[in-house]
């Protein structure tokens, strides 16, 4: 699908906090936090979800000099409140009205899951400037009953701007492909919010209402999914692994990262890593790596992209896109 990448944006809370500081909250070194989870320090917002990601928005639509877009699609990972949807948030706080907003939910994968159905309106011609925010505070919802997920989240928001690409411009949504598998649903949870655990329900536990994970479970079978969709998705576009200039992973945790390296056979230098300074952002961690490595000049008009992850579920995807 003919789309192009027209503007990026982004949003990096100032305040940064350490792994000595996580440590000490968690009754941990910080030499065993950087260890598992590969996260040296984060960003803590002091600001809620709606304000960064309107922050990251604006400063997309400046950079692709369009001041209004047709369409706006939230694709974080935690939503600002249950009702409504945090779209109407981060339409009230750029300051639009009469917008189509909503939102594209499916945890840490709802950036890449929301790029290819833009990708699919503005190839329909539903609209012909999508603005994608993934905004999260990933900090706010951390257990510090469970030291490992809690020493993984962090703070942040990132922006694009997608438009249709025209015959002249190369740039393309190549490939996509998403998997799920529902028999990991209770690996990764936030339990409170909704229906199964009701704030009333006697036996719903301030525990239920912060992020949960097994970690290691989660990543035992992560791993070898992903693996199989990258072998898929080379198998059917016929390109191999030294045609993509860029892999640009979700940054689940440092040992995700590597992955795509020691199993994935892709050179290090290719393979976007922020983790170490920013953690696991949610949804907002792979636009945040895309609108940083663009930002920084690494990533050129015509560079082949794999955007790839996991999410809540446990789902699988990856989009192959030409800048």
């Amino acid at each position: 699908m003919k789309i192009r990448i027209t503007g990026t944006g982004l949003y990096l809370p100032p305040k940064v906090e350490k792994s000595v500081h996580i440590a000490d909250i968690i009754g941990k070194s910080s030499k065993w936090v950087e260890e598992k989870s590969g996260v040296k320090e984060r960003r803590v917002s002091a600001i809620d979800v709606d304000k960064m990601g309107a922050i990251a928005g604006h400063e997309a639509l400046q950079n692709g000099k369009s001041k209004i877009p047709d369409l706006i699609i939230n694709a974080s990972g935690v939503p600002k409140q249950t009702i409504p949807d945090t779209s109407v948030f981060l339409q009230k706080e750029m300051g639009f009205e009469g917008i189509p907003s909503f939102s594209i939910h499916s945890t840490c994968l709802s950036f890449i899951t929301a790029l290819h159905t833009a990708s699919c309106l503005i190839n329909a011609g539903s609209y012909k400037k999508i603005l994608i925010i993934s905004s999260d505070r990933g900090t706010i919802g951390r257990n510090f009953n469970e030291p490992e997920s809690a020493s993984l989240l962090g703070d942040g928001a990132a922006s694009i701007l997608v438009e249709q690409s025209n015959r002249s411009q190369t740039s393309e949504l190549i490939y996509y492909i998403m998997r799920t598998w529902p028999s990991g649903y209770n690996l990764t949870e936030v339990r409170g919010g909704g229906t199964n655990k009701h704030p009333e329900d006697p036996n719903t536990l301030k525990d239920d209402n912060y992020f949960s994970m097994d970690g290691p479970a989660v990543y035992k079978i992560a791993r070898k999914q992903v693996y199989k969709i990258l072998l898929q998705t080379l198998k059917n576009t016929g390109l191999k692994k030294s045609d993509i200039d860029w892999v640009i992973p979700h940054q689940a945790s440092g040992k995700a990262i590597e992955a795509f390296i020691t199993v994935g056979g892709f050179k290090k230098e290719k393979v976007i890593d922020i983790i170490g300074e920013f953690g696991n952002c949610v949804a907002a961690s792979v636009p945040m790596a895309l609108s940083i490595a663009i930002k920084d000049k690494r990533i050129k008009r015509g560079d082949i992209l794999l955007l790839i992850g996991t999410g809540a579920g446990l789902s699988t995807a990856c989009a192959l896109i030409r800048y």
